[in-house]
């Protein structure tokens, strides 16, 4: 944090940056004027100077100078004569210097857009607009841009009566500061279908594309605009584009070839939206390789525009393979290592690269494999260090995707790499919440481990910080880190889920089955699933402790609200019913829980289920019951008594495959079926 002194050094002559504060509340206007353009001076492109002045009060100061200005009221006034003509009077130049140094504060740095906007400086800013001046009108058009370029900025109301006139005003108005700002608010506040479908019938479209033949400010604030006013709209899009895209769309598409790499990066952002919304334009003229070719080329950008387009690479491949194909192609991943192999790299570059090379491992192999083998995955691990709570962030969620790869998953790959699972285990103790959570996606995927080797992972005291972690007070926190044990012990041996019910405790499995948050209860009833797969002896721990987790199973699935955790709970006792008969007589129990005639057993709505997922899991339990064993027939004559088999016989001609399939079984085998 920057303190008093490191600015003083800096502030002149005439004292500190205290002093300096001091005299915007001289009453000797030269004193004050003079103050107004040194603060204006020391802040420009430096935040920490901004924040060493914002903490001493400066911007209060700064807007009461600008609201006295205007109420004078001479500032209001044109110039009296041909002598004297475009020169400002003592109160016009007070009101241009005090709305620059706003500007200043504002500029780039949201702790000063909030510090401008708590003062109250915005609808004095505003005001500014309709002065005679257009040096003044100039000043205050400059600093509501930097003010409406931040995310802090108020929403635009443009709905409202007489705003959007206002807007259009701004638009026509002949001053590029003013035609801009207009452009920057629509480009915020333009949000919602009414607003765009409002826009457009107002013109208001038409007229920023005009703008793109501008200066280049106004090319740029047009194409935020455009995209606000395009996005997830096919409507809008088509209506105003035309079936083939005219004269606008091939407007935009000519900015992409623009020699300002900014007005290339904001093109190919409109472009994009325009094919999130409706892909026509973009697959009829093959623009996806051009896109991809240009967002790479402005990766070697060094400044704002190199920090940014990956994320707007990242916008264009998310989720669709064939762009995953194309980037690949184009050499998008030796970009994107040769990016991470550099030194300082600017975090927020570092953040969009390792966003952009997870999604472009998000779905094909053959990008996982290519990652592998350029040893990207090197210094991606040493990310997972990184001092910045994001990039660590980005890091895990990269190497989520990587870890997805079932050939490297099988061959035990990742769980072998003592520098990746000492990363992960240290990150599960990270300060950071969501870093945790970020880990644990990655521990999920890489325990899964099919080679069954987790010794390292086990011996950096990995699964200890899970059964921790299970305990959190953050449901997403828990609800992972169950996750992760739960693919821990898919297909594990004895050992391993014995180390879980040592860890965790029967009454902690319990109570996590029957948490609040849906999706631990959820992820509880999945690890008990693969707990009790397997052995008749993994299959008994559930009964210690006098059955508590079962009995919380059946709890949950007599008044769970949601399918996934009737789903889990149902093949948590389709496992315990290819147990001995002492198991599948405890499942009976919590099936049929009554004695005598009671009311319909709960399960029959789950074989009625809209879900052909639970529908095929409770048919499964059914099977599992009725396996040829000692108890068999009994179990049998109770299921077609309570009339569930006729229930499971009407279901013969099931919609789903695989519920069909196994139906069928069912049948065969309580020897009921025509087959």
């Amino acid at each position: 944090m920057p303190t008093t002194a490191s600015a003083s050094s800096t502030s002149g002559p005439d004292g500190g940056p205290s002093s300096l504060v001091a005299r915007l509340s001289s009453s000797d206007p030269d004193v004050k004027l003079k103050a107004l353009r040194e603060v204006k001076n020391q802040i420009i492109g430096s935040k920490t100077k901004k924040l060493s002045y914002i903490k001493l009060g400066a911007v209060p100061r700064v807007a009461s100078i600008l609201s006295a200005a205007i109420a004078d009221g001479d500032c209001f006034q044109p110039a009296p004569a041909a002598s004297v003509r475009g020169m400002l009077g003592y109160s016009s130049n007070v009101v241009v210097q005090s709305a620059a140094a706003l500007g200043s504060f504002a500029c780039g740095f949201d702790d000063g857009v909030q510090a401008v906007l708590a003062a109250g400086a915005l609808p004095l800013l505003v005001r500014l607009l309709d002065h005679p001046d257009d040096k003044v009108v100039d000043a205050g058009a400059r600093s509501l841009k930097m003010i409406y370029q931040s995310e802090f900025a108020p929403k635009y109301e443009i709905l409202e009566r007489g705003s959007l006139e206002f807007l259009v005003s701004l638009l026509n108005r002949e001053g590029e500061n003013v035609t801009e700002l207009g452009a920057h608010i629509i480009a915020h506040s333009c949000r919602t279908f009414e607003e765009q479908k409002v826009m457009l019938e107002a013109g208001v479209l038409k007229r920023l594309v005009s703008l793109l033949d501008g200066s280049v400010g106004q090319r740029d604030a047009s194409l935020g605009s455009l995209a606000a006013a395009f996005k997830n709209n096919s409507e809008v899009i088509k209506e105003f584009l035309g079936p083939h895209g005219g004269k606008s769309f091939n407007a935009i598409l000519r900015l992409t070839m623009d020699s300002n790499a900014k007005t290339r990066l904001l093109a190919c952002q409109c472009l994009i939206v325009i094919r999130d919304a409706t892909d026509c334009y973009i697959q009829e003229l093959g623009l996806n390789r051009k896109l991809v070719n240009t967002l790479l080329e402005l990766l070697d950008d060094p400044g704002q525009v190199g920090d940014e387009s990956p994320f707007v690479l990242s916008s264009l491949v998310l989720g669709k393979e064939d762009l995953h194909t194309i980037a690949l192609e184009a050499d998008a991943m030796v970009k994107f290592h040769d990016c991470m192999e550099k030194e300082n790299v600017n975090p927020r570059r570092l953040r969009g690269v390792l966003l952009a090379l997870a999604d472009l491992c998000s779905k094909l192999e053959i990008c996982r494999s290519t990652f592998l083998s350029m040893q990207v995955l090197k210094p991606l691990i040493g990310f997972l260090n990184h001092k910045e709570e994001d990039i660590r962030i980005a890091a895990c969620t990269c190497l989520k995707n990587v870890t997805r790869s079932i050939k490297n998953l099988c061959a035990g790959y990742f769980m072998k790499n003592e520098a990746l699972v000492t990363a992960l285990v240290l990150l599960l103790m990270d300060a950071s919440e969501e870093v945790q959570v970020a880990a644990l996606g990655v521990v999920s995927n890489i325990v899964v481990d099919f080679t069954t080797q987790k010794s390292m992972f086990v011996a950096h005291e990995g699964m200890q910080q899970l059964f921790g972690l299970s305990k959190s007070m953050v449901p997403a926190v828990r609800s992972n880190a169950l996750w992760a044990l739960r693919n821990m012990t898919f297909l594990a041996d004895d050992r391993c889920k014995e180390a879980v019910y040592l860890g965790m405790t029967p009454s902690l499995i319990a109570d996590l089955i029957c948490d609040d948050e849906l999706s631990v209860q959820e992820q509880a009833l999945a690890l008990v699933r693969n707990l009790v797969d397997g052995s008749v002896e993994s299959i008994e721990q559930v009964f210690a402790d006098d059955g508590i987790i079962l009995d919380a199973a059946g709890s949950q699935l007599q008044c769970g609200p949601n399918a996934e955790v009737l789903i889990q709970g149902m093949y948590v006792l389709g496992n315990i019913a290819c147990g001995n008969e002492i198991h599948k007589e405890a499942v009976m129990c919590l099936l049929f829980p009554l004695v005598g005639r009671g009311p319909e057993p709960f399960f029959v709505n789950f074989l009625l289920s809209t879900d052909s997922r639970l529908r095929l899991a409770t048919v499964w339990v059914l099977i599992n019951l009725t396996l040829p064993s000692p108890g068999a027939l009994n179990r049998q004559q109770r299921l077609q008594k309570e009339g569930v088999l006729s229930i499971v016989r009407s279901m013969v001609n099931d919609p789903c495959l695989d519920v069909k399939i196994r139906v069928k079984t069912l049948l065969t085998q309580t020897e009921l079926g025509d087959f």
